[in-house]
This record gives structure tokens, C-alpha cells and sequence, in this order.
């Protein structure tokens, strides 16, 4: 029988869990996703709030688990969280988040989270998780680099002379294609382990490299062909129905990846309670939605216009990266800020058509990168500190 104080302190912990998923819906994964989309005019914010909110509940039950895990039992060496530790290291996150929304500036979760979850770990006693690390900090600054160019290249790509429009988007729409095959889902896969929907098809026609190989190559083609004939009726629409397909896919990316962040210090607390994980998956992605329709408009407002004014073929060329980053990240379990993901596609996307209205805002780029690093400190030394002293609290009651 669970103990009354340990339900109660279970019962905190979630709150607090719960007022972060708020803030993670809608600061990182409800105003990211749909941002490009928002500035190329191809859907209300309003609009996109709302279609995010639903993707990334989905993300978050299909593709939770392993963010979820490596952020609650892998950032620190030792002893799980305690209650309390989980607690603060919450509410100090959601708090930064909150701030910057509300605020205008969006503060990368990633880095809020990974602060506060090691800071109190380490103020528990426990060890530092050096490998953890450098696979964390590899893909932090990874990110910028390579989505950042990435979108550059396929902005130019979709402005060459020398290709014409067609080819260049059904050539991206075989990329898509080719990374929607080798998404993982828990469904698709045996108990407890998760599978590509190329691997599932290949596994039906007999397993093996050849029918893999042969599935995700179909799945590619099928959605080239498909670009490349809406492209040859009204190549702005298609353009825009691309632009909004890659939207719902980065929501549904954003919710497996953000809703870690959110549950991830609970899951220490959670050993003496028989509660399925995708349960806690659908609490986590049930407040990513609600903080996705309340609060994501403002940060999608800052996104779409104050970084850059975007057109179709530069939200392409930020969205394509931003989902392959995303589910890298999902695939290897590494928290990672859907913001800075974003952000630097759209920086990349922007420098590529610099000769146009639309160039990027140097000013509120430095302000951003000021942000997320003082967030990532501010959150380790709030966190570290704050659990020091309600500890010393504690001693006197």
C-alpha cells in the first residue's frame, strides 16, 4: 500500500510537472512547429495553435519514451531525484519558460530542464554523467550548424534558375518521405520496443536488408510523385500544402521530444506506483495541448515576423531540417530545444535570400542566443542553490 505522504508528494511533483508542459506547449513545442507556416501566411495563428496542440499530444504517446527516460534517470549519477528535487527543478524551469514568453523571447526548454534537473542531482550528491553530456552538448551545437545550413542550402535550392521549381520540390518531398519511413513508433514494434514503418513492412515481407531498403525507397518516391504533380497543377499551392504537412510533422516531432522535459523528473517518483507510461505520456502531452491553445499565439507571432518575414520557400527550407533534427533527437533520447532547432533554420533559411525583404534581425538574434545561455546557467545554479536551501529549510520543521 502506497504510503499518504508519498501520494502527496507525488501529487506536488505532478503539479508542478503539469505547470511545466503548460509552459513547454506554449513557448517551445506549440509556437516553433507552425511559426514558418504563420509567416508565409499559409495558416491563421489561431489556427495553427490549435493543429498543434492535437500533434503534439499524439507525439508525445507514440513517441514519448525516450526523452522521457533519458531525461529522469540518465543526466545524473546516483540516487533518483527525490520529490523535492523534482519539484524545484520544475517549477525553476517552467518559470524561465514562462518568463519568456511572456516576454517575447523564446528560451530554449532543453537547456532550462537539463540545467535544473543536473543541478539539483548534483545537489542531492549525486555524480556527473560525463557521456551523457557530450552526446547532449555534440547535438546542441550541432543543431545551429547544421539545420542552419541545411536550410540555407534548400533555400537556395528552391530559388535556383538553374532547377526548375518542380524537381526541387519533389526532390525535398523524396527527403521527407524517406525520414517518415524510418520514424520510429512504439505501435509498429514488439512489446516494449519501437519500429520504422519501413522496418515493419519490411519485416512483413520476410525481414532483411532488400525489403527495408526497397519500402523506404517506395514511401520516398510516392511522396515526390506526389509533389511533383500538385507542382505541375499550381506550384504555390502545392508549395503551401508542403509548407503545412512539414508543419504538422515537426508539431508531432515536438511533442515527443518536448513532453520529456516534462515528465522526465517525475519518472523517479513514479517506481512505487503501478501507472503505465503511456499514461503518463498522455498526462504530459494533455498539458503540452492546453499550453499549446492558451499561450503558444504570442510566441508563434515571434517566431513568424520578428526573426524574419518568410516566405513558402524559406519555411520549407527551415521545416525540413527542424524535422530531421527532431527525430534524431527522439530516436537517440536527447533532450533538445525545439527553439533553437527552429531558430537557426530560420536564420539559415533567412541568410540565403538576403538580397529580398525579409533579411533577419541581428539584434534579436543576440538577445535570443544571450537567453538560452544564461537560461542554461540560470536553471543549473536556481536549481542547485534552491534545493540546498529548502533542504536547510527542512531541517528546522
Amino acid at each position: 500500500m502506497v504510503a499518504p505522504t508519498a501520494l502527496a508528494t507525488l501529487v506536488v511533483a505532478g503539479l508542478a510537472s503539469l505547470f511545466m508542459a503548460w509552459a513547454i506547449g506554449a513557448g517551445s513545442s506549440g509556437s516553433t512547429p507552425f511559426a514558418p507556416a504563420v509567416g508565409a501566411n499559409a495558416i491563421s495563428i489561431l489556427r495553427a495553435g490549435f493543429l498543434v496542440g492535437i500533434l503534439g499530444l499524439l507525439g508525445a504517446i507514440l513517441q514519448g519514451a525516450n526523452v522521457t527516460e533519458a531525461v529522469g534517470t540518465e543526466l545524473v549519477i546516483g540516487d533518483p531525484l527525490s520529490a523535492t528535487a523534482a519539484t524545484i527543478a520544475l517549477t525553476v524551469a517552467a518559470t524561465l519558460v514562462a518568463i519568456g514568453i511572456f516576454t517575447g523571447y523564446p528560451i530554449a526548454t532543453a537547456f532550462t530542464v537539463t540545467g535544473a534537473v543536473v543541478g539539483v542531482g548534483l545537489a542531492m550528491g549525486g555524480s556527473p554523467a560525463w557521456g551523457k553530456y557530450q552526446q547532449i552538448l555534440a547535438l546542441w551545437v550541432a543543431t545551429p550548424i547544421v539545420g542552419g545550413g541545411i536550410a540555407y542550402a534548400t533555400a537556395r535550392l528552391l530559388r535556383s534558375t538553374r532547377v526548375s521549381n518542380m524537381k526541387a520540390v519533389a526532390f525535398l518531398g523524396g527527403v521527407v518521405g524517406l525520414i517518415i519511413a524510418n520514424v520510429q513508433f512504439v505501435f509498429l514494434g514488439a512489446s516494449g520496443e519501437q519500429a520504422s514503418i519501413a522496418q515493419a513492412i519490411g519485416n512483413a515481407l520476410g525481414g532483411g536488408l532488400v525489403p527495408y531498403a526497397a519500402t523506404a525507397v517506395l514511401i520516398a518516391t510516392a511522396f515526390a510523385v506526389v509533389l511533383a504533380r500538385q507542382t505541375a497543377v499550381d506550384a504555390t499551392r502545392a508549395q503551401r500544402r508542403f509548407l503545412l504537412v512539414l508543419g504538422g510533422l515537426v508539431a508531432f516531432s515536438a511533442g515527443g521530444s518536448q513532453v520529456g522535459l516534462a515528465l522526465g523528473p517525475l519518472l523517479p517518483l513514479l517506481s512505487d506506483f503501478e501507472i503505465p507510461l503511456v499514461v503518463v505520456l498522455f498526462g504530459g502531452g494533455l498539458g503540452l495541448l492546453i499550453g499549446s491553445w492558451t499561450g503558444a499565439p504570442r510566441m508563434i507571432k515571434a517566431l513568424s515576423q520578428d526573426y524574419s518575414s518568410l516566405g513558402p520557400r524559406r519555411s520549407i527550407a527551415a521545416l525540413i531540417p527542424s524535422f530531421a533534427i527532431a527525430q534524431t533527437a527522439v530516436f537517440f533520447g536527447i533532450p533538445v530545444s525545439f527553439n533553437e532547432i527552429i531558430v537557426s533554420a530560420i536564420v539559415g533559411s533567412g541568410y540565403a535570400a538576403r538580397d529580398e525583404k525579409g533579411e533577419v534581425s541581428p539584434a534579436k538574434m543576440g538577445y535570443t542566443v544571450l537567453a538560452w545561455v544564461g537560461s542554461l546557467i540560470g536553471a543549473f545554479a536556481i536549481g542547485y542553490g534552491g534545493f540546498l536551501l529548502v533542504e536547510w529549510l527542512l531541517t528546522f520543521v
